[in-house]
């Protein structure tokens, strides 16, 4: 199984200085920074855009990590692939060609990976595992931050580890939604690998104490 990895959500750090919250991970070390892209169709919420992973990136040489939550993501990858993205992630609900999408991702010279929602089985996926770099399943449904750690999706994150792990993959298993110090070890014993931390990181009294914590898990 890869090393933990700590990926710090950008949604929930201070708006106002996005470039604050990118160095805050960088002190301590940390590699990924999670940036959540809303449309405020596929979910119910609107976030960043290209030009604010543009910004980010003239402040920042830290791995960005770019989820889109799109009716239409194959329409954005360009964009934010030219803004600075190093990984794009497009979720499998939507109908639209995953695979090309996946590819094009590919070709504008990113990582790709593919997001399952809390009702999306694990099957969903597995037609892709040969091609991606990362699966990220949601732990809470999308769209906003501060929802609860659903349990009820640990034997999907399970499902996908032993797939990696029976056909010599080497994706990322990434989790997100109500990942904290409690939750994230029972996430961590299922097989992921990956973990987004928003409030529980950027909100933290001493949010080095939570990637000393996450390292070890």
């Amino acid at each position: 199984m890869p090393a933990p990895l700590l990926a710090p959500s950008l949604l929930a750090s201070d708006h106002a200085n996005l470039a604050a919250g990118a160095r805050l991970a960088e002190s301590f070390g940390l590699k990924w920074l999670h940036v959540d892209i809303m449309d405020g169709h596929f979910v119910p919420n609107l976030t960043f855009g290209p030009q604010t992973v543009a910004a980010l990136r003239k402040h920042t040489a830290l791995f960005l990590d770019v989820h889109l939550m799109l009716d239409e993501p194959h329409r954005f990858v360009e964009p934010f692939a030219k803004a600075g993205a190093n990984l794009i992630s497009i979720h499998a609900e939507p109908a639209y060609d995953h695979a090309a999408t996946l590819a094009r991702i590919r070709a504008l010279g990113c990582q790709c990976g593919l997001v399952l929602n809390p009702g999306t089985p694990a099957n969903a996926a597995e037609p892709f595992l040969g091609v991606v770099d990362l699966v990220l399943v949601m732990t809470v449904q999308p769209g906003f931050g501060g929802q609860s750690f659903r349990q009820d999706m640990l034997p999907k994150i399970s499902q996908l580890d032993r797939w990696r792990r029976d056909r010599g993959l080497g994706f990322r298993l990434e989790v997100d939604g109500g990942v904290d110090l409690n939750t994230g070890p029972a996430c961590r014993a299922a097989g992921a690998d990956t973990f987004v931390i928003g409030t529980a990181f950027f909100g933290a009294a001493d949010p080095a104490a939570v990637a000393r914590a996450v390292a070890a898990w």
